[in-house]
C-alpha cells in the first residue's frame, strides 16, 4: 500500500469511498508480493492507481473494486490459472494470488490518516486485517512499534493481544503475511485468517566514496527503494549538489561514520573509495556489522591487496568471506551507470536466489518459491520443492513494493 498511499489519501481527505485491493497471499510464479496494492476511486471518475499483478488480472480487480464500493462489503478473491488455460481471468504465468478488496472511507478507516503520517515519518507500523473465517471480515487493528495500538479485530482482547505479539515480531523483520488463529487468539486453531501488512522503514544503502560511480549507485539505490547515504571525508567532493538522489550526504571519515551508524541485516554497504587509507579501516568496521551486503570496488589485484591488509588487521576468514569484491555481477559493465546496474543486479539476485544467468538459458519457474511465499499459507495447500538456489534464510535486501 505504500506505493499508492499519497493518491488514496487525497480521496480519503475529500471524503470519498474508494476500493482498495491488496495482495495478501501468493503461490508459485505470482508477479507481486503480499502487500502490493491497487486502488480505484469512486464513480464517475473511477481512477486507478497501483498494481496487484503487473497486468494479468488488473481488469478483473478493477471491476471488483467497483462492486465493493457499491456494496460496502469486503471480498477475498483468488485469482489463478493453469499454464494450459492462459486466456481465463487469472495469471498466465500459472501463479495464484489471493486479493483482499475492501471499501475505504473516513468512516470505514478512520485510522488511515495516522497510519499514513507514521509511514511518511518512516516509523515502523503494521496493519492487521481479518480477511476470512468466522470473525468480523474487514476489521482491522493498527500496531505501532512503540507499543500503542488503534482499532480492534472485533473478537475480543485475546485475539487482539495475540495478533499484537505476532505483528510486532513481523514488523521487526519487515515481514508481511497471513497468520491464522482461533476466534479467541488460540495458536492451535486456524479458522480465522488475519493479514498483517508491515510498513517497516526502508532499508539503508551506505555508499562510501564521493566519486561518479557513487552518484550512479545512489541513483539506482533510490530507485530500488533504499534510504541512501553517501559518505566521504573530502568535503569538496561530498556535496548535496553532486549527489541529488541521496537522502543525505555526510562529510566524515568513512570508518568513523560507520562506527556510529545504524546497521541491520537489511543494510547494504558499497565501498567505492579505491584508497587503502579509506577502505581498509572502513571494511574492518563493516565486516563486523550485521549488514546483509558488503561490496567493494576494485580490480582483482586491489582485492588481493585489500584482503592481505585486512588479515594483518586481524579479520578472520569467515569475516573476510562476507566481502563481495569486485562488487556487482559480471555484466561487462564499464560506465558508472552500467556498474550501478551490475550492483543492483547482484542485490536482486541475492534477495530472490536467482542464478544470474540469462532466462533463455534456464528452465523451470521464473519466480522461485521463497520464504516469503511459503509463509503466505498456500504452501500448506500444495507443497512444492524449494529450488536449491533459494535463499530462504537470507535477509530481505531489496525493498518490496
Amino acid at each position: 500500500m505504500r506505493d499508492v498511499l499519497n493518491d488514496i489519501m487525497k480521496w480519503w481527505d475529500a471524503g470519498e469511498t474508494f476500493g482498495l485491493a491488496t495482495v495478501v497471499r501468493t503461490f508459485r510464479s505470482a508477479p507481486r508480493e503480499p502487500g502490493a496494492a491497487l486502488a480505484v476511486s469512486a464513480p464517475p471518475e473511477r481512477e486507478v492507481v497501483g498494481s496487484v499483478s503487473g497486468g494479468c488480472v488488473e481488469g478483473a480487480v478493477y471491476e471488483l473494486c467497483g462492486e465493493v464500493i457499491a456494496s460496502g462489503q469486503p471480498v477475498l478473491q483468488t485469482y489463478g490459472v493453469s499454464d494450459d488455460d492462459a486466456f481465463a481471468v487469472g495469471l498466465t504465468c500459472g501463479g495464484i494470488l489471493d486479493v483482499f478488496v475492501e471499501p475505504v472511507s473516513r468512516e470505514l478507516f478512520p485510522e488511515l490518516s495516522d497510519l499514513a503520517a507514521a509511514v511518511q515519518r518512516e516509523e515502523p507500523v503494521a496493519v492487521a486485517t481479518v480477511i476470512s473465517g468466522p470473525g468480523a471480515i474487514g476489521a482491522r487493528r493498527i500496531i505501532y512499534a512503540d507499543g500503542t495500538t488503534a482499532g480492534s479485530l472485533g473478537a475480543g482482547d485475546r485475539l487482539d493481544a495475540a495478533v499484537d505479539d505476532d505483528a510486532r515480531g513481523m514488523l521487526a523483520q519487515g515481514q508481511t503475511a497471513v497468520r491464522r488463529y482461533g476466534t479467541q487468539g488460540e495458536r492451535r486453531h486456524d479458522e480465522l485468517a488475519v493479514f498483517v501488512n508491515s510498513f517497516a522503514p526502508p532499508p539503508r544503502m551506505l555508499v562510501f566514496g564521493a566519486i561518479d560511480f557513487a552518484a550512479a549507485v545512489a541513483r539506482v539505490g533510490k530507485f530500488l527503494g533504499y534510504r541512501v547515504t553517501v559518505c566521504d571525508a573530502r568535503g569538496v567532493f561530498a556535496t548535496p549538489a553532486r549527489f541529488r538522489d541521496a537522502d543525505e550526504v555526510i562529510v566524515e571519515w568513512p570508518h568513523r561514520y560507520l562506527e556510529n551508524a545504524t546497521v541491520d541485516e537489511r543494510t547494504v554497504i558499497c565501498v567505492l573509495t579505491h584508497d587503502p587509507k579509506f577502505d581498509v579501516p572502513l571494511l574492518e568496521v563493516a565486516l563486523r556489522t550485521p549488514a546483509g551486503y558488503i561490496g567493494a570496488m576494485g580490480s582483482r589485484r586491489t582485492h588481493e591487496d585489500r584482503l592481505a591488509r585486512l588479515r594483518e588487521a586481524g579479520l578472520t576468514e569467515p569475516e573476510l568471506a562476507r566481502l563481495r569484491s569486485p562488487i556487482g555481477l559480471d555484466l561487462g559493465a564499464r560506465t558508472p551507470e552500467e556498474t550501478a546496474v551490475s550492483i543492483a543486479a547482484e542485490l536482486i539476485q541475492l534477495r530472490w536466489g536467482g542464478s544470474g544467468r540469462p532466462l533463455t538459458a534456464t528452465d523451470g519457474r521464473i519466480h522461485p518459491i521463497t520464504a516469503a511465499r511459503e509463509l503466505s499459507g498456500h504452501s500448506q495447500r500444495q507443497p512444492q520443492p524449494q529450488p536449491s538456489h533459494s535463499l530462504a534464510s537470507r535477509p530481505s535486501l531489496v525493498p518490496r513494493g
